[in-house]
């Protein structure tokens, strides 16, 4: 049988090894617009910031490592339209500019999303990236080395904008943030984004909350950035004001997308049309929560998704559980995460939602190092299931949100976490843990 894929990062080779594991006698093919397969987009940042300074570790299997397993990697190949009832897809050769057409027997479209560009003047300046890329990323990693320390300007204040942020202040960088909502941290609520606000300011970064981008000005390359409240001198500009699902060559082809130009697919990861599978961030999941499909682009789910649809691929019937939403981020000295619905964003599905904010210690302060934990929990009046949970704290926040990943997962309340026996020792945490406090704290 005769295997395509459109996409070689996360969803896409996660899906050529499940097959290439599990069907009989594949023929995989895999186009790639750019250069690299299997890296880790999420360790970017870290990377041009030099926190990492060898990018063969961001690769999680090399070409040569592929191709013992019999998956032929196309790079720099670009999907141009997809043509369901032909089985065929129409694929531009990035290097020598020609078109051609490949066919299939099953299809999985795996183009993950695209920055958005803020669309104004300088755009095409030297200096002036997203940093979407591992192309982008090498080249970041120079530039930056050539230029800096010195000063940055962030456009957007979202996960990988706050990410580039931590690390150039780190590289002793000046580092200044613009963006034109009045918070940072989009997807978390007020008491996490306001924690995030005070560690940026309280650590050096310039934060530029409610200003407009005019354009970047320079000659050749950036040499400042404009807004509606001022100039900002800029030897380099990261663009990170969001992103959007990598779908346009679909249209016309039939295949149903959602609003925002997502691929929509079912708990099998099929989409509106047979022998055709979407997974990443250019598809919708199962959300767990509502039972409806929803755009979430996280890593975690793209490799989820990937290994589901190259399984059903090959012939298995496995459904996707469901994803809530779990994420983290490092912001200078604090972790945050979130899984789960928000308080607003739950009101906003129609449940009865209240919601507490507890603060607290990762370890009882009779033990050295303790540090303090903001734990929010939202859960549905009455009922008390939990619907989602938030948390920031020096250590312990981010992967103590696993805890409540796999409470919603269960369809948990919040007594029920609260009285669950959790691990107990002074260096680790109390004897009612942070995540019970707030639990208990839920009536």
């Amino acid at each position: 049988m005769k295997f395509v894929i459109i996409g070689g990062v996360a969803a896409g080779m996660s899906a050529a090894a499940k097959i290439a594991r599990t069907a009989k006698d594949p023929q995989i093919t895999v186009y790639e617009k750019n250069g690299f397969f299997s890296y880790s987009a999420c360790g970017l940042p870290y990377y041009v910031g030099g926190l990492n300074e060898d990018y063969r570790r961001m690769i999680a299997r090399t070409p040569e490592e592929f191709a013992a397993q019999g998956i032929r990697l196309r790079p720099h190949c670009e999907a141009v339209s997809v043509e369901p009832e032909r089985h065929a897809v129409t694929v531009r050769d990035l290097s020598s500019g020609q078109t051609f057409t490949d066919t299939y027997d099953r299809l999985l479209i795996a183009t993950g999303a695209a920055p958005k560009w803020p669309g104004v003047p300088g755009e095409d300046l030297v200096g002036v990236h997203t940093l979407r890329s591992f192309e982008e990323g090498l080249f970041l990693k120079e530039y930056a080395a050539s230029r800096g320390p010195g000063s940055v300007t962030v456009i957007g204040a979202g996960y990988i904008g706050l990410e580039c942020a931590d690390v150039f202040l780190q590289a002793g960088w000046k580092v200044r943030v613009v963006t034109n909502g009045d918070h940072v941290l989009p997807g978390f609520d007020p008491e996490m984004q306001d924690l995030a606000m005070e560690e940026l300011c309280a650590v050096g970064a310039e934060m530029h909350p409610l200003e407009n981008l005019i354009a970047f000005e320079g000659n050749g390359q950036i040499a400042q950035v404009r807004t509606d409240a001022g100039v900002y001198p800029s030897d380099l500009s990261i663009v990170a004001v969001g992103i959007r699902p990598n779908t346009d060559f679909l249209k016309g082809s039939g295949i149903a997308l959602a609003q925002n130009g997502a691929v929509l697919t079912d708990s099998f990861l099929r989409t509106s049309v047979p022998d055709v599978y979407a997974a990443g961030d250019c598809a919708t999941v199962k959300d767990r929560r509502t039972g409806g499909q929803r755009w979430q682009p996280l890593a975690t789910t793209a490799n989820k998704t990937g290994r589901i649809a190259g399984l059903n691929m090959a012939g298995g019937q496995e459904e996707l559980f469901g994803a809530v939403g779990s994420a983290a981020v490092k912001i200078c000295r604090l972790e945050f995460g979130r899984t789960g619905l928000g308080e607003e964003e739950a009101r906003r599905a129609g449940l009865d939602a209240k919601a507490v904010t507890v603060r607290a210690y990762d370890h009882p302060t009779y033990y050295p190092g303790t540090t303090p934990l903001a734990v929010k929990v939202i859960y549905e009046n009455g009922s008390r299931k939990l619907l989602g949970a938030q948390l920031c704290g020096q250590k312990g926040a981010a992967l103590r949100t696993d805890i409540f990943a796999v409470a919603i997962s269960a369809g948990m309340t919040t007594p029920e976490l609260g009285m669950t026996d959790l691990v107990y020792a002074p260096p680790f945490s109390g004897v009612w843990d942070a995540v019970q406090l707030a639990c208990n704290a839920a009536k």
